[in-house]
């Protein structure tokens, strides 16, 4: 019973590991097809990072733009996931 619960669980892990390979190509895909989200990522992104290293708490408004540039940078990424999978039905 041991063994056949360690195989279960090894072809469980393989296949969400290809569906999650599978998924992440189908972003990317998406991300070539709308590079203007992509560049907004990667943007939001890189004022993260230079918030985050600033001395200054902006009049203290560093810690809400962080916060909510990775709120932004998150529903972008959900938005390609979406497109992705939309157009993995098809």
């Amino acid at each position: 019973m041991r063994k056949f619960a360690i195989a279960l669980f090894a072809c469980l892990s393989l296949a969400s590991l290809d569906a999650t390979i599978a998924n992440a190509q189908n972003i990317r895909t998406e991300a070539e097809a709308h590079p203007r989200i992509a560049q907004a990522i990667r943007d939001l992104e890189d004022a993260i990072g230079y918030m985050e290293a600033a001395p200054n708490d902006f009049g203290g408004h560093k810690g809400a733009a962080i916060n909510a540039s990775r709120a932004a940078v998150n529903e972008l990424r959900a938005a390609l996931a979406f497109r992705a999978q939309q157009d993995r039905r098809y």
